[in-house]
């Protein structure tokens, strides 16, 4: 009986919210570029065409995931969910959002063995990373409007805009800036003063779960492995993904090395070896050409997980157990996002109450727009010095085409998109 309500429960939601989740698919297979993208076709989408939330609100949400560690874009969306339908329908955006990319880098691990690089590197993609800079670039112009409007904003934006260029490979240099954004507005108190205010008791309990569930994790991995455990390789998978997706700060950039640590350096390390401890491994090339496949696909870059578990799995020689690997790898790598997102924000919302974090939003919300106008232009001279001059002459024409496009037209992201993938097969 109990199962009938649960289903109805879903049906209903799914029912009330078609539009929204459909929306939300559609973004999940055209959102290219990552975070930075992501957060331009965000406001296109849920912010001017569907209304779903305001750019206030946006920032807000940008702010407080960029202060927490794991996938920020997908947190951001997250709450989105949340705000329109409670948890029950942030859940269902989280799982509609991460499960193409998560099934397509699942395949991967099942196909690599039947591609190389040359067949992946497809002209079909080679205006996407500049599109994907238009949108971010939209994204900050519309932004600086409500978070830059008096001299000290306009001052922590520069200084982060600055930081961001030159250390933006740095993973601690995003949580940094807003910190120290939030710092410097509460110099001043007379501007905004603290008024009585009525506050909600907060509740400390559900913090202790996603404490709780790290530790656990923690020692059953270590103890699966000292004592020889049947199934220490999926405690260990399920250990590595959820610590990564607890403890990174700045997304793919900082993940993607980490990763690259605990499967491919470590395992060849001469502690490893001389204890002859059996570690998850993945070879080098395999590794790579994961990583290529990644920054051609659309959704989040933490999908990576489903890649990097199935292919851990991959020498247990049993589709079960490699599938098991990528499902693991794939809830692993997103819960900590999950849990951290959606217990720490009814306390985010009761401290905003409080005049000091109030002023310090202003900072923040100041190093926010810092931080995407130094990563639109850390991106732009990117993918420009890397390429011949009649190339980079296209990706730049790209990049203020899609910039224009988004600015002055009210065309749909997806569309948008599907213009760059034809005239990048076209080109």
């Amino acid at each position: 009986m109990l199962h009938l309500q649960i289903v109805s429960f879903i049906y209903m939601i799914l029912l009330r919210h078609r539009k929204f989740l459909k929306t939300v698919f559609l973004h999940s297979i055209t959102a290219f570029g990552g975070p930075q993208g992501h957060y331009g076709m965000m406001i296109k989408t849920f912010v001017h065409q569907r209304k779903d939330i305001t750019e206030a609100e946006l920032v807000d949400y940008v702010s407080f995931c960029n202060m927490l560690p794991g996938a920020s874009s997908t947190q951001t969306l997250t709450l989105i969910g949340y705000k329109r339908g409670g948890i029950p329908l942030a859940l269902l955006t989280l799982l509609i959002w991460i499960l193409p990319a998560c099934t397509i880098m699942a395949a991967m691990s099942f196909l690599l063995d039947y591609f190389d690089d040359q067949h992946i590197q497809l002209n079909l993609f080679s205006l996407i990373q500049p599109m994907a800079i238009g949108f971010l670039l939209f994204s900050t112009t519309r932004l600086h409007k409500i978070s830059v409007t008096n001299t000290i904003t306009i001052a922590i934006a520069l200084v982060a805009c600055i930081a961001t260029v030159f250390l933006f490979k740095s993973p601690w240099i995003f949580p940094i800036l807003i910190l120290l954004g939030g710092i410097i507005t509460n110099f001043s108190k007379k501007r905004i003063p603290q008024k009585e205010t009525n506050t909600k008791k907060i509740n400390w309990n559900n913090i202790l779960v996603f404490v709780l569930l790290f530790a656990i994790a923690g020692y059953l991995s270590e103890t699966a492995t000292r004592y020889n455990w049947k199934y220490r390789k999926e405690l260990n998978l399920f250990e590595n993904n959820y610590r990564f997706g607890s403890l990174v700060f700045g997304g793919g950039d900082v993940l993607l090395p980490m990763m690259y640590e605990q499967y491919v350096v470590r395992p060849e390390s001469p502690r490893i070896k001389e204890t002859k401890r059996e570690v998850l491994q993945i070879k080098k090339t395999d590794f790579l050409t994961g990583v290529g496949i990644l920054r051609a696909i659309p959704g989040p870059v933490f999908s990576v997980g489903a890649f990097t578990g199935g292919m851990v799995m991959r020498g247990e020689n049993s589709p079960v157990l490699q599938l098991l690997g990528c499902i693991l790898g794939a809830i692993g790598i997103f819960l900590p996002s999950a849990l951290l997102v959606l217990f720490f924000f009814p306390l985010w919302n009761n401290l905003k109450k409080y005049a000091v974090v109030y002023r310090s939003l202003e900072g923040i919300n100041a190093s926010i727009v810092g931080v995407m106008a130094g990563a639109t232009f850390y991106l732009s001279r990117d993918i420009v010095m890397n390429a011949s001059v009649n190339d980079s002459i296209i990706k730049i024409a790209a990049i203020i085409s899609s910039f224009l496009l988004l600015r002055y037209t009210k065309i749909f992201s997806p569309v948008l998109v599907l213009i760059f993938l034809i005239l990048g097969l076209l080109l």
